[in-house]
């Protein structure tokens, strides 16, 4: 299974149910990699999507913990074992999670495959992703040329999970 995510320096990645910052080429790299794809996320990061609808062009499973929560257009599962039952019909090789941090939280150990926008910046948040860099199952397999937005700079990072 994959993740997605974009951190800041300090490994945050929202403030207020909120990104830290949209970076253009960040969310073209979230639409390639993810099209066609599983994307498995948490209620509240799915409110945060345009008018709280799941993502066009993507199969979309949405973890909550309650019961009676539903949404149209996409699979709603409850837990962890539940979510593992319901992607044993997918190639883990086409699943993404995307967040936010609880989900992350629970899905990491499942997870063999990271691509982290790694933003050259600190800000205020109150949302954070686990440090792979102080993790030492993983390792960086890949790293894009700095990338500039603005007066912001960023790189794509991949990082694997050794075996």
């Amino acid at each position: 299974m994959n993740l997605i995510v974009a951190v800041d320096e300090n490994w945050a990645i929202g403030s207020n149910g909120d990104l830290l910052i949209r970076i253009p080429a960040d969310h073209k790299f979230f639409r390639q990699e993810t099209t066609g794809k599983v994307v498995v996320l948490g209620r509240k990061t799915l409110e945060t999507f345009p008018q709280g609808m799941p993502l066009k062009m993507r199969t979309n499973i949405i973890m909550s913990t309650n019961p009676a929560y539903q949404v149209k257009d996409a699979v709603v599962v409850h837990d962890v074992e539940e979510l593992l039952e319901e992607l044993k019909q997918y190639d883990t090789k086409d699943v993404y999670v995307v967040g936010g941090e609880s989900v992350y939280r629970q899905l990491l150990p499942y997870c063999d495959v990271a691509h982290v926008t790694k933003i050259d910046r600190s800000y205020a948040a109150d949302a954070y992703f686990p440090n792979l860099d102080e993790m030492p199952e993983w390792k960086v397999t890949a790293d894009s040329e700095e990338q500039v937005y603005f007066d912001t700079t960023y790189h794509f990072v991949k990082y694997e999970r050794l075996s």
